[in-house]
Parts: structure tokens; sequence; C-alpha cells
């Protein structure tokens, strides 16, 4: 038999929905709260996890937001000014909570555990902001994008691979990170403008690759990614 979350991927894969959390709702828990974060994969600036809570606990969207409701979907799957426009709506129909760790954090814990550390941020965020509309927040459900669950984290968990496709709090939190973290790069552009942090937000492109090999890393650059190893080895040549 398989598991209630490869059925929702199955049946939903292709298209994000309020069907799991109207599930999980069913089954006694106060909210469902969807996580995702952006930032993983890039050679500099911090990693920025959200959680977000849809505001109407009976997950019904008026005629008017079917439309734009539509557009909270996988924020890969999003121009990014597709991304920009979404944004205030999700901000409008959603509870948000937003946590980024630094790149001086990541290279001290590792990518993988700073995402998880933003993501508890996030999580703290939202509880602060909102702790007059969100009671009962130890019987929330956290539904996290991916294969694995946020460690040493006392909330209720499921993993959702896939899930910022095919489950509407998941996108949400996922193009909130997304946007979040696109603009804190359009900022250090201003701050380090030799790299093109307006064109690539720090991912190993062709030409963030090229200038790094012409200016060496700057202040923001993860130091125990690569090409930044190879570079310090090669100024101490």
């Amino acid at each position: 038999m398989k598991e209630p979350i490869e059925r929702w991927y199955n049946e939903f894969m292709m298209k994000s929905t309020f069907e799991l959390e109207k599930k999980l709702l069913a089954e006694g828990y106060a909210f469902v709260i969807g996580t995702d974060e952006a930032g993983r994969g890039p050679l500099c600036g911090p990693v920025v996890a959200a959680a977000a809570i849809y505001r109407d606990p009976t997950f019904s969207i008026p005629e008017d937001k079917i439309k734009a409701m539509e557009y909270v979907r996988d924020s890969k799957k999003l121009s990014p000014k597709k991304r920009e426009e979404i944004f205030d709506f999700i901000h409008e129909n959603f509870y948000i909570g937003i946590g980024l760790c630094d790149h001086k954090t990541i290279d001290e814990i590792n990518i993988l555990e700073a995402s998880f550390l933003a993501m508890k941020k996030a999580m703290t965020d939202l509880k602060t902001k909102f702790h007059h509309e969100l009671p009962n927040f130890d019987n929330d459900i956290i539904l996290v994008d991916g294969n694995k669950k946020i460690p040493n984290l006392s909330l209720y968990q499921k993993a959702v691979v896939g899930g910022d496709r095919i489950v509407k709090s998941i996108s949400a939190a996922s193009i909130i990170a997304k946007v979040t973290r696109d603009r804190l790069m359009l900022e250090m552009h201003a701050k380090y403008p030799l790299y093109g942090f307006d064109k690539h937000k720090g991912y190993g492109t062709k030409l963030h690759m090229e200038m790094l090999e012409k200016y060496g890393p700057c202040e923001i650059h993860r130091q125990t990614f690569e090409p930044m190893p190879s570079l310090a080895k090669k100024r101490k040549r």
C-alpha cells in the first residue's frame, strides 16, 4: 500500500492544490504550514526560507482570486516578472514567515544545515508576527519540500517530494523565498557590481565564474564552495 504522501504526489503531480492541506486539517491539525528555501545552489549570499499558511481555514478561493492563485505554483516555473507580480498577492492571502542564514553561517555549518536553520527561523518569524491569529501553534504540521524533515524540531512534519509543484502552501513559500533572496542579491549587486549579481543572483554561470577568476571572491562568497577553495590555493602559490 502506498504511503499517503505518495498517493497525493501521484494524483496531483503537475498541479498545485490545497488538497493535502484539507486532508491534514480534517485529521485534526490546527494549521498546515508549507515551507521551502531558495539559495542552496549559488556560490554566494544567503539561503532564504519561507513558511506559509493560507489565511482561510476552509481553503476556499474567491472567484476574483482564482486566476492569481493559479500562479501560486513552483517558483522555478514562473518568470522573475511573474514571481514579483504574485509576491504581494501571496502576502495578502497567506501568513508568511521569513528566515535566512548568511554566507558565513553556511560556511560554518554547511548548506544543508543552514537551510534547515533558515526554515526554523521562518517558523519562529511566523509565530512571532501572527501569534494572535495562530493559536495552538504546537498542533500545527509542517510540510517540507523535499525528502528530508527539519531535524531537532518539535512540531509535526511531513516531507513532500516535489512539494513546491503540488502543495499550494509550499508553492507560496517557494515564491516568497525566491523573490526575497533575489531582491537581496540585487542589493548585493549595488555593493559589489563587478560580479553581475543582477544577472545570475549568485549562481555559477559562465559570467560569474569569469568574474571570480578575474577579481577573486568578494565578502559574500561562500568560501567552502568551489571555486573559492581552488582560487585560494592559486593565490598562495
